[in-house]
């Protein structure tokens, strides 16, 4: 059971910094006015093309960053704490 806590943890940590990098990057490159999204709706097209919008989805990014690290050290510390006993 403990195995099967340490591999799920290791998957979010894996999982939460590449969502969080990919959050972070993304909006800012070029890739991203190719979207379809503004192609199909010029409501949308504004939000999807606002800076703030960007920042908003690089902000949640930093925040999928600062999850993985957190549950890492989590990890880490009760690896250790075993290890110790």
């Amino acid at each position: 059971m403990r195995w099967q806590r340490r591999v799920l943890g290791f998957c979010l940590v894996v999982f939460a910094f590449e969502l969080g990098m990919f959050l972070i990057v993304f909006p800012w490159l070029q890739n991203w006015d190719l979207s379809w999204i503004p192609v199909h709706s010029p409501r949308l097209s504004e939000i999807w093309m606002s800076r703030y919008f960007r920042g908003a989805l690089s902000g949640l990014g930093l925040l999928n960053i600062y999850v993985a690290l957190a549950e890492l050290v989590r990890q880490l510390k009760s690896m250790f704490g075993e290890a110790a006993k």
